[in-house]
């Protein structure tokens, strides 16, 4: 990906899925809003294999706009939080629960900034692509209980063993 340090938008640029850093390896997502029970509880996460459960690298970005790509295993307990930037969301491969809606591949949705969401992967987990009205943007966890955090904790070492040999959706089309 390229960056740029300046603030007029590009007429034109190509960005290659090969050169998308991890989210990890960059600072367009800011945590806020952190209560020592959240703390805690992203802790335990971290240590009941959370990472292992994702992929979310930053595809491209440049001011006032960025687009990501983020693969759910099966089963990942998304947490309930918001963002403070609109954020469409389109479903390249799998299927998701997102309330009581069923959505697959070539489905969407949008999240308006601040609202609260989260989202099951399904049986083979999820691919989206996250378009954003942002490029630097906040992650705000809305769990404020232990239980919240215990109920996660469970689901991420429940599902775990079964993420070390899933492959991305889009990579089992046609295969029974």
């Amino acid at each position: 990906m390229t960056t740029e340090n300046s603030t007029e938008t590009p007429r034109f640029r190509i960005y290659r899925a090969a050169d998308a850093p991890d989210y990890s390896e960059t600072s367009c997502m800011e945590v806020v809003g952190m209560t020592d029970i959240i703390a805690d509880g992203i802790a335990r996460a971290g240590e009941a294999g959370d990472h292992e459960g994702n992929v979310v690298k930053l595809l491209f970005a440049m001011p006032g706009m960025s687009l990501t790509y983020a693969w759910f295993k099966s089963g990942f307990p998304l947490p309930l939080h918001s963002h403070n930037a609109d954020c469409l969301y389109y479903i390249i491969a799998g299927t998701l629960k997102l309330g009581t809606e069923e959505l697959g591949a070539g489905d969407g949705f949008f999240v308006g900034r601040d609202v609260p969401y989260n989202y099951k992967p399904g049986a083979q987990g999820v691919e989206v692509l996250e378009f954003r009205t942002a490029d630097t943007f906040d992650i705000r966890f809305l769990g404020k209980t232990t239980a919240f955090w215990d109920k996660t904790v469970a689901a991420l070492e429940a599902e775990r063993p079964n993420w070390a040999a899933q492959r991305p959706p889009h990579e089992l089309v046609g295969v029974k």
